[in-house]
């Protein structure tokens, strides 16, 4: 999980939402990815699409091998999900819940959904004192950001 919030921190040095995943096979990193959206101009280039898009260019196969595991900072959303059902991702290790949109539990947990061909093991909770932090402080800055260009704005429309 390390190695996924160190993606993520990447990710926020582009101005992107500071989300990283790693995927990992036989205690070897397959694939990696933060989040991108902004900078590939792409809505689908979120940490785990990137992560399992990188893995499956690795290894030269659109299915991940058995057993994979997925370490992220967020808990994914229903895209990831898909994808990562769609990839056959063994486990999914998430940091902390992502309140609003959540698909691992949050809001819905489509690992349990019986409609499915494949099954995922779910954790979370490891460092998700750390993800949470990265995330608050980001937004935090993207906020205070907004507000000193928002006065800006406003002291020289008075000028």
């Amino acid at each position: 999980m390390q190695q996924a919030l160190e993606q993520a921190k990447l990710g926020a040095g582009k101005e992107e939402v500071p989300v990283g995943a790693l995927l990992v096979h036989d205690g070897k990193v397959i694939g990696q990815g933060y989040n991108a959206p902004i900078s590939r101009h792409d809505a689908t280039a979120h940490a785990e699409i990137v992560a399992i898009r990188n893995a499956c260019q690795n290894i030269h196969n659109y299915r991940l091998p058995e057993n994979t595991t997925l370490y992220v900072t967020l808990e994914p959303c229903t895209m990831c999900m898909g994808a990562l059902i769609h990839a056959r991702v063994k486990r999914v290790v998430y940091a902390t819940q992502e309140p609003r949109a959540g698909m691992l539990g949050s809001q819905l947990n489509l690992a349990k959904q019986p409609f499915y061909n494949h099954r995922i093991d779910v954790q979370h909770g490891l460092y998700q004192a750390k993800s949470a932090h990265l995330l608050q402080s980001f937004f935090r800055s993207r906020r205070a950001n907004k507000k000193r260009m928002a006065e800006v704005r406003a002291g020289s429309n008075g000028a």
